[in-house]
């Protein structure tokens, strides 16, 4: 039996990047737009590692599968890594990506250095207990006015300085490559083969 892994998102953007990026480890990939029921707890803002752990181990007392939770966040320098662990709240509920994209730039008006870091954490939770934590970060610097059509969130201002291009101007393949979530499943990707090759996912129930 194909062991699975579920990916504790609903969020279509992310859900298609952890597919490609998990791609080729064995298990079946899913997230919780599989599962419509499973709801997460709510994200605090003490720092990304609590929030990917919550996740996890959310989805996995849901599901009984191996969990994957992230949580991610735009760090801005001129606002003291502000939104950070915050950034798909920011702002306030309710906001489209483009409204959040709007609300940071006019934060940045006049600012001296728009240099900022993409972060990534990622909680990795199997059903015999075994918990680990992974990172990834990307530094840019953002652009004044969003750019390309591809990506989610703030990728259509962050500018990848080796490229001079946006998140969203990157193919996916590009941005899978150089992102703060490819880095971060790169950490992860022998962890989750390890767990698949030593049998322990068939613990989990079909």
């Amino acid at each position: 039996m194909t062991p699975r892994l579920v990916v504790a998102t609903a969020n279509p953007g992310k859900a298609a990047e952890f597919h490609a990026l998990l791609d080729g480890l064995g298990y079946e990939i899913r997230t919780l737009q599989d599962y419509p029921g499973v709801g997460l707890p709510p994200e605090g803002e003490t720092g990304y590692a609590e929030n990917a752990r919550a996740k996890a181990r959310a989805t996995l007392r849901a599901t009984g599968a191996i969990a994957l939770g992230d949580d991610s966040g735009l760090e801005v320098d001129a606002l003291g890594g502000r939104p950070g662990p915050a950034s798909a709240r920011y702002g306030g509920p309710g906001l489209s990506d483009a409204e959040r994209v709007s609300r940071l730039l006019a934060e940045l008006t006049g600012a001296a250095a728009r240099t900022a870091r993409f972060r990534c954490v990622l909680a990795l939770a199997a059903p015999w207990g075994e918990e680990v934590l992974v990172e990834g970060a990307v530094d840019g610097v953002l652009a004044e006015a969003p750019r390309g059509a591809g990506g989610f969130g703030y990728d259509p201002i962050f500018v990848l300085p080796s490229t001079g291009r946006t998140f969203a101007e990157l193919t996916a393949d590009e941005k899978h490559r150089w992102s703060h979530r490819g880095r971060a499943v790169e950490q992860a990707r022998p962890i989750l083969r390890r767990w698949c090759e030593a049998g322990g996912a068939r613990v989990q129930s079909a």
